[in-house]
This record gives C-alpha cells, sequence and structure tokens, in this order.
C-alpha cells in the first residue's frame, strides 16, 4: 500500500540511518520524545528500524518541570507510545530553575538528563527529532552572532560524546514530512508553546519564515573543511594529550608546538570543555588565543605562568602541562540518593558519574575534596593541583570515602564508585558528512 504524499517510508528511513552504520546486533535505540509532531515521528520510526533488526527502543521524555502542566504533558506522551508498543521514560529535573537564557539552560540539563539515562541503560544511540528546518534556523541564528566558520557548519548529524553517539537522521528531511508520517499513523501530538514564543529567535524565525534552501546551500562545503579540521585535531589529541581517570589532562608541549595555530585552538577549547566547564561549553576568542600561545611556547622550554581559563587550572608539571579543575569553580554537593538520581547514580561537577551501593544512607553527600588528605588513600600519582577536586563522600563534616582512590574510612563503609565522565568527550571525533 503506497503511503500518502510526503510521509516517509521504511526504505527512506533506513537510508537516513544507513551512514550511521555499523550498530550492534539487536540494537537499542534511545529517542528524546517532548511528545511534539518532530520527536513522536523520529520514535514512530526508529521503533519500526529497530524491530526489523530485532532491536528495541527507548523512548526518553525530560519534564524541566518549567510550567505546571509539564508533567501530566510528558505522562501522557508514555501513553501515546505504549498503544504503539514502544517503552517510555520520564526523566524530571528537581534542580534550580535557570533564570536567564532559559533555552540554552534547559537544553544542556535536556542533554545531561539523557545522557546520564543512556548511559544506566548501556544504550549507545541517541536520535534527535532536529530537522531541515532546524538546521536552517541553528545556522542563521549562528550567523547573527557571528560564530565563526565552525558555528555556520551548524548541527552534525552525528556527535561522539562521552556517553551515547547522538544521532540525527532527519536532518535532511523537510518537517512538513514528518507531520504527514504523524497523521497517515492517526498519531497525535503536543505542540510546545515555546515554538510561538516571541521571547526565543527561533520562534521569530519560524513565523517570519526562513529560505532553507539559501541557507543551506553552502553547508556541505563547510562542513567538509570542519570535518578535516576536526580529524588533524583528533590525531593531534592522541599525539599530544593524556588523560587521567582523576579528572585531569596532561599536555606534551613538544608535541603542541608543532601543530598549526588552528588546531592548537582546538586543542585547548576541547581541553576547557572536557575538564573545566561541566556544562560541555568552553571560552573561545582572545583569551583562547592567549593560551594557546603561552602552551606552544613552552615548547620552547620557557617554563610557561600559571593560568586559570574556563574553570581551568593551567600550570606547569613534570615537564608537561597540566589541565585540571579549578578548586573555586567546582560545582556544590549533591545527595547520593533521591531526587537527581537516574537509575542510583548522579552526577557531580558535571564531570563525574557516582554510584553509591543500595546500603548507603541518604544523608550522604559528593562534594570535593578539599584539603582533606585520607590516610592510606593511593594518590601518589595524582597530581596535588588536582587533589582537591576529587569528588569524596561525606556525612556531615566527616569524610567517608575517596571513590577514584579506592579509599573507604572504615571498611563498613558502604562501596562508593566515582569514574570521569566529562559531558564532552575530549576528542569526540570529526563533524559528521553524511
Amino acid at each position: 500500500m503506497a503511503l500518502p504524499k510526503g510521509a516517509i517510508a521504511a526504505a527512506e528511513f533506513a537510508a537516513a540511518m544507513a551512514p550511521f552504520a555499523p550498530f550492534e546486533p539487536r540494537p537499542r535505540l534511545a529517542v528524546a520524545v517532548s511528545g511534539g509532531r518532530d520527536s513522536m515521528a523520529l520514535a514512530l520510526l526508529a521503533a519500526e528500524w529497530a524491530a526489523r533488526r530485532d532491536g528495541t527502543v527507548l523512548a526518553l521524555t525530560v519534564d524541566h518541570g518549567l510550567r505546571p502542566e509539564s508533567a501530566a504533558e510528558a505522562t501522557e506522551v508514555g501513553r501515546r507510545l505504549a498503544r504503539c508498543g514502544i517503552a517510555h521514560r520520564v526523566l524530571r529535573y528537581d534542580g534550580p530553575r535557570p533564570q536567564s537564557a532559559i533555552q540554552a539552560a534547559a537544553r544542556e540539563i535536556r542533554y545531561g538528563l539523557l545522557g546520564r539515562a543512556c548511559r544506566a541503560e548501556g544504550i549507545l544511540h541517541l536520535l534527535l527529532a532536529h530537522h531541515r528546518e532546524d538546521q536552517a534556523e541553528t545556522i542563521a541564528i549562528r550567523g547573527e552572532r557571528a560564530s565563526g566558520r565552525d558555528g555556520l557548519v551548524g548541527m552534525s548529524p552525528r556527535r561522539e560524546t562521552a556517553g551515547p553517539r547522538l544521532l540525527r537522521p532527519l536532518l535532511g528531511l523537510a518537517r512538513h514530512r514528518l507531520t504527514a508520517t504523524l497523521v497517515t499513523r492517526g498519531q497525535r501530538w503536543v505542540d510546545d508553546p515555546s515554538n510561538a514564543d516571541p521571547r526565543f529567535r527561533r520562534a521569530v524565525l519560524r513565523r517570519e519564515g526562513l529560505d532553507c534552501a539559501r541557507i543551506l546551500a553552502g553547508w556541505s562545503g563547510l562542513a567538509a573543511d570542519r570535518a578535516a579540521a576536526e580529524r588533524a585535531a583528533a590525531a593531534a589529541a592522541a599525539d599530544a594529550l593524556w588523560v587521567g581517570p582523576e579528572g585531569y589532562v596532561l599536555v606534551d608541549p613538544v608535541v603542541l608546538e608543532r601543530q598549526a595555530i588552528d588546531i592548537g585552538r582546538r586543542l585547548v577549547e576541547a581541553l576547557v570543555r572536557c575538564v573545566g566547564t561541566g556544562d560541555g561549553h568552553g571560552p573561545r576568542g582572545a583569551a583562547v588565543e592567549r593560551l594557546v600561545g603561552t602552551l606552544r611556547r613552552a615548547g620552547t622550554r620557557r617554563r610557561p605562568a600559571a593560568a586559570t581559563l574556563g574553570g581551568c587550572r593551567i600550570l606547569p608539571w613534570r615537564g608537561r602541562i597540566l589541565v585540571c579543575r579549578e578548586p573555586a569553580a567546582v560545582l556544590d554537593e549533591v545527595a547520593l540518593c533521591g531526587p537527581g538520581s537516574i537509575a542510583g547514580m548522579v552526577l557531580w561537577d558535571g564531570r563525574f558519574m557516582v554510584a553509591p551501593s543500595a546500603a548507603v544512607p541518604p544523608s550522604w553527600r559528593v562534594r570535593a575534596l578539599g584539603r582533606h588528605r585520607p590516610e592510606g588513600a593511593r594518590l601518589g600519582d595524582v597530581p596535588g593541583a588536582v587533589r582537591p577536586t576529587l569528588p569524596a563522600i561525606w556525612c556531615g563534616d566527616e569524610l567517608l570515602a575517596l571513590p577514584t582512590a579506592g579509599w573507604r574510612a572504615r571498611a563498613e563503609v558502604p562501596q562508593v564508585e566515582a569514574w570521569f565522565a566529562p559531558a564532552r568527550a575530549l576528542a569526540a571525533g570529526p563533524y559528521a558528512v553524511v
């Protein structure tokens, strides 16, 4: 039976997924589903694609709690997906509400929750429903902000992270085709009122209309240039950088000095995103250029002065450059149990996943080690500048455990594990041109 005009057929969606191969046998996919037409269509298409390969799909809905009705809407999304045989989970955010840059802050919260849920489930692929018009809007907004050549590339169809791969199989498809796909299946959706809120630039662009063909005309050339530069940066990172499991990086200044200025800049930006800023974004512009110059000069055996940038400390250490978290920038403590945990794990300082055993009481917290030096902890190879920023387990003012060092104050203290899991990987792979 032929599909109505515009609806996306299974074969076309399979072709859109093909550039992201290989997938594991019986692939497990997660799909971010807000309940809007775009993500609902993606969930249905992905579920059909996975079922043909004996795989499964888990739909994830983030409830930011920004509107009183959001919890009921998230529950309704689950009901509609259940009628389609798609498993669903609501991820609720219980942290502080953003007061400015609301959409950007909500996006970071959303990606953080989605990534943690995927890691907890062992899911390697997270599908996002951005489509052709979304890409054009992104490029237009970045052009208005003078984001540079990298920004004008727009969203990558594939992005490697420290957690799941972020896949955008719909980037080449127009939004009206997603609507047609839902109408064909008799599937309802809910339009997010923020999509029409004139406070947000995207809503204004949608009302005014965009010439998508014109905006996207130069996309492929810019994307190819960025992909080539990021491949070079990833190769340089493999030669110049060493990542410590305690959340720091050592840089070989001699190798860095040999790199082109642009590659050095990319490496420094990646370092700051990975080590210093828990939200995955790093500083740009003159501050980065100055730091690149400082690190490159270190290769001539001139001892560089210590510096700070984007929540990082940068200082010489045993013939290399140490990049570690700035103690004053470490985010506050979090509870090991209760709100904010997903599958028994919590994210601390935007960089460490912490997993307590079932025996851990709700009064325990994770916060920075600070000036404490627990007797018997294996810290000999950890630079002194890193130690104050390590995740430690506390009950009030009592230090109970230092998970990254395998240390517990007493044998009866329940086990807690912690591992470095930054929002952005140090070398996340090149921009995908698919």
